[in-house]
């Protein structure tokens, strides 16, 4: 590479399949990241797209989502510089279960939801034998491939309807979308050297987190930049609702209730940014907590709650603000990318300070820093 700020611009993201993902608009995000950063926080990280693109960019990452399964897309992706899969790793993932009397969750919630039994079978044994690699960064990276094979398998990537079947026997669909009909084992195969070659050491020490953002923040210092990238309330908030599959396929929950006919866990996690008579109050409490992080980055829509103007007055209080916006030409999927909507680009930075002085003739002067 020409310029060393590039230098692992060579290394490909794995492409996402995730409402709300960044990925598309990466080089557009990018061109608002201030010159100087040096290290970063990607709070709502969700598919780690901009954690990928921050780690691309040499920076000391710091990936954090309140979702299991996410967090595990940045430990393979984010917090691994070396690790990979290899074929052995995969023979002993595919190997018949020792333990799988122990692994039946899939099998017997799922079965004829989203899966034939075969490959709720499948997926059972597969989780059963991934404590079996005995790296936790390989685990990670299994983790990762497998919940996005299975994206791949269901139609539109999640998890909020009830037609995986039906779309599954639809020759219409299939003809779309070959995956609907492949065996989860063989999309798996298939990513595995694409995970594989997105893994590189940007010689940083990057970590990922699964905690609420609030409880991350007091423990964190030293950061230059926070990219927030929050649920867009009242507008596909529900990425709980959305994932719950793969949610619960990475907790492997025994002890959850599963409801309604998409057998959504409940009681679900406590997210605080996707009701409205939550929101306003933990972005305050947000702000409040990244005072010390002297430039934001913060994701939004202009059919979230609260409005734009609303949130940029809430954001004032803290930080001077510049708004970017980028219309959706094409439907990305969920109410908030449709064609037409705008994706907004808060961009966040100090305000100045004043301070008074006297000048040599004792006269007040007014001066900024």
């Amino acid at each position: 590479m020409l310029f060393n700020e590039y230098k692992y611009f060579d290394y490909q993201f794995p492409e996402p399949q995730y409402l709300g993902a960044k990925y598309t608009l990466l080089p557009w995000i990018n061109q608002f990241v201030p010159k100087g950063t040096k290290t970063a926080i990607d709070a709502f990280s969700g598919s780690q797209s901009v954690a990928y693109l921050f780690k691309q960019s040499g920076f000391k990452v710091i990936s954090n989502d309140f979702l299991n399964f996410n967090n595990q897309i940045g430990k393979a992706l984010i917090e691994n510089n070396t690790i990979k899969l290899e074929k052995e790793d995969v023979r002993i993932l595919f190997q018949p279960s020792k333990n799988k009397n122990n692994f039946n969750l899939i099998e017997n919630v799922f079965t004829q939801v989203f899966f034939e039994k075969e490959e709720a079978q499948f997926l059972d044994n597969f989780r059963a034998n991934i404590s079996l690699l005995t790296n936790k960064l390989k685990q990670s990276l299994a983790f990762a491939i497998i919940n996005r094979s299975i994206t791949r398998k269901i139609t539109m990537g999640h998890f909020g309807h009830t037609q995986a079947l039906v779309y599954a026997n639809d020759p219409e669909r299939i003809k779309r979308n070959r995956s609907l009909v492949r065996p989860i084992k063989e999309i798996f195969e298939e990513l595995v050297p694409k995970y594989n070659n997105s893994i590189f050491d940007n010689n940083q020490d990057n970590k990922s987190y699964n905690l609420n953002i609030l409880e991350l923040l007091p423990s964190i210092e030293n950061i230059d930049l926070a990219y927030f990238d929050p649920p867009y309330c009242d507008s596909h908030a529900d990425y709980q609702g959305f994932y719950h599959l793969l949610e619960t396929y990475t907790e492997y929950w025994k002890e959850k209730e599963f409801i309604n006919g998409i057998k959504r866990y409940e009681p679900q996690r406590f997210s605080g940014f996707d009701k409205k008579k939550d929101v306003i109050s933990n972005f305050e409490k947000m702000f409040e907590l990244s005072e010390n992080i002297p430039n934001w980055l913060i994701s939004y829509n202009n059919r979230s709650f609260p409005g734009i103007k609303e949130f940029e007055n809430l954001i004032s209080k803290y930080r001077n603000v510049k708004i970017e916006t980028k219309t959706y030409q094409n439907g990305r999927g969920g109410k908030g990318s449709v064609a037409g909507s705008q994706e907004i680009l808060f961009v966040c930075s100090p305000k100045k300070k004043y301070f008074v002085s006297f000048n040599s003739k004792n006269q007040l002067v007014d001066e900024k820093f």
